[in-house]
């Protein structure tokens, strides 16, 4: 018999609490990587990481999709197509608000992808 961990899902990883420790320092577990491919796949799009940047960086703590979509030269169904990759992926909430929908960050998450990726020491060149 195989002792299986349960599956990682998103809201375990948003719970706030650090999912393992950090790739520099010791082997990812399957089932954690299985949970974070899809934030990391998001984000491996140039457009996506834009969004992702401007949401995270909202004054407010949110942005307008009206406030996003003339940042770029794309028609507004694409830039709802990857906000929605974005949504899906975890690393986003959305609330509509009459004919507007606000986005923000999740902050758990990206501390999360961060954590994993931090390796402790000095940047080399």
């Amino acid at each position: 018999m195989s002792k299986q961990l349960p599956a990682l899902s998103l809201a375990d990883l948003n719970a706030g609490l650090p999912c393992c420790a950090p790739i520099s320092e010791q082997r990812i577990p399957a089932e954690t990587a299985t949970a974070l491919a899809p934030a990391f796949k998001a984000l491996g799009d140039p457009v996506r990481l834009q969004l992702m940047s401007m949401i995270a960086s909202a004054p407010d703590g949110e942005i307008c999709v009206c406030d996003l979509t003339p940042a770029f030269e794309l028609s507004g169904p694409t830039i709802s197509h990857h906000l929605k990759t974005l949504r899906e992926a975890g690393l986003v909430d959305a609330e509509r608000r009459g004919t507007w929908v606000y986005y923000r960050a999740r902050p758990a998450l990206l501390r999360q992808l961060a954590g994993l990726l931090e390796t402790g020491g000095p940047a080399s060149a």
